[in-house]
């Protein structure tokens, strides 16, 4: 006989526990076990599923495939970052933290859509359709045929859409805030929240409306509710940046319809997100005098190069005190890495004074191509001798003090090229495209010599 199975679900991993515990054994997070009520049941014989099933079509590998048409919206840089347009039937996930302009984001790309003549339905669970409205007014999209409603129900959500052909797109927002009456639960539970999500994607893929999730994310910047959610969705976006600074990065981290590698950027303005189609004049600074601790490190996000200004600030100490290590931007372990290569291969000391490093602008660096800037930043802080304001530093560095050759160095030294920068400090066997001249280095000791010298 069938008996009902008790179950405790983690609400910050989604892990599913027999018992409950203060302590999720999976994350570690205290008092995050909530016990959910479930349909299943536990057999106690094993049921043969042979049989009794209907047959599916199995098609050939090779079998012909129309490529997807996709949605242009307009805003360049949202194309972008999704693969050149949004596909219908698709699913989205958009993740970011509070007020780092999701909503805004998205209420410009429904208004986009449906000012071109597609249907869209914008479904927010957090605000009332008239603080939605308002929020367009201000950004000057008060004209826009987009159809707004402030409910939480699945079942209302798709009832209502479901009559008559189905919008091009629909916004959730936010997934956290959407209620099953399938499922028990508070809304935002893990039941809840991949109940809901199911029922959504499964409406978009079978009537080939576009539909796009908003989801609230944790303190360490993951999407909240189970990893599951990432893997129902076709794609995964990030809204990256500080709400201190000007600019927003839209960065996908998932995407079943095009590359992971590029990235839309975007400003914060009084009327809304502009388009940055030049990046690279948001994280370099206004460069006047020759100043001592600085570099610029061409960085390349897909196929875009970016140009960023490394920061490096050395500050020797009384002997006995404790030297600090900081990084913002920046890998802390791999300034470390950096730090004992110079000392070991170059014969420099950082024991006795503080380091502190920043990447212009609140960039956040990954590009171990990067290493060769920091080094040069860091060297031209300890000496007091300025990098060359025309020269952009790149290469990454092997612990033998070996200067490695970086992916793309020929579109990274044309976009530089492009800026007024007139010279390249590259590793050896880099190719320069014309309008730059370039300085090779097989050893990190060859760099900082060339920087002693000035």
């Amino acid at each position: 006989m069938a008996k009902l199975k008790t179950r405790y679900i983690c609400q910050a991993c989604g892990s599913e526990q027999h018992r409950w515990q203060g302590q999720c054994p999976d994350c570690a997070e205290w008092n995050t076990l909530v016990q959910e009520s479930s349909g299943e049941t536990v057999f106690a014989a094993r049921h043969n599923l042979q049989g009794g099933g209907r047959s599916i079509a199995l098609v050939g590998l090779d079998s012909v495939v129309a490529l997807p048409e996709r949605m242009r919206t307009g805003i360049e840089e949202f194309d972008r970052a999704v693969g050149g347009g949004i596909v219908p039937g698709s699913a989205m996930l958009l993740g970011g933290d509070p007020g780092i302009g999701k909503s805004t984001l998205l209420l410009q790309v429904a208004a986009k859509l449906a000012s071109a003549g597609r249907e869209v339905v914008y479904v927010s669970g957090e605000e009332a359709a008239d603080q939605v409205r308002l929020r367009a007014i201000r950004l000057g999209l008060g004209g826009a045929p987009v159809r707004l409603a402030a409910a939480t129900s699945v079942r209302d959500i798709l009832t209502t859409i479901g009559q008559g052909e189905p919008p091009a797109m629909l916004v959730i927002d936010s997934i956290q805030t959407m209620h099953s009456d399938l499922i028990e639960g508070a809304p935002g539970t893990v039941s809840q929240v991949r109940a809901s999500a199911q029922e959504l994607v499964r409406f978009a893929k079978e009537r080939g409306t576009a539909l796009v999730l908003v989801g609230h994310v944790t303190k360490d910047g993951t999407i909240a509710g189970p990893r599951v959610l990432e893997h129902m969705v076709d794609t995964v976006l990030g809204f990256e940046g500080e709400r201190s600074h000007q600019y927003r990065i839209l960065r996908a981290a998932k995407n079943r319809f095009g590359g992971t590698d590029e990235i839309g950027v975007f400003a914060m303005e009084g009327a809304g997100l502009a388009e940055v189609p030049n990046p690279s004049a948001l994280f370099l600074t206004q460069r006047g005098e020759p100043v001592s601790g600085t570099s610029v490190f061409p960085a390349l996000e897909g196929t875009r190069p970016v140009l960023v200004e490394i920061q490096a600030l050395v500050v020797r100490l009384a002997s006995g005190a404790t030297p600090r290590r900081s990084a913002v931007g920046w890998d802390s372990g791999r300034l470390a890495m950096v730090l004992a290569v110079l000392e070991a291969r170059c014969g420099l000391s950082f024991a006795t004074s503080e380091v502190y490093l920043n990447v212009a602008g609140g960039y956040r660096l990954s590009d171990p191509a990067a290493d060769v800037a920091v080094a040069a930043a860091l060297v031209s802080a300890l000496s007091e001798r300025p990098v060359p304001q025309d020269a952009v530093v790149m290469g990454e560095i092997a612990l033998s003090g070996e200067v490695r050759p970086v992916a793309h160095a020929a579109l990274r030294l044309k976009e530089a090229a492009k800026l007024g920068f007139d010279r390249g400090w590259a590793p050896r066997g880099t190719e320069a495209p014309g309008g730059i001249s370039l300085t090779q280095f097989a050893k990190l000791r060859e760099l900082v010599d060339q920087i002693l010298e000035r």
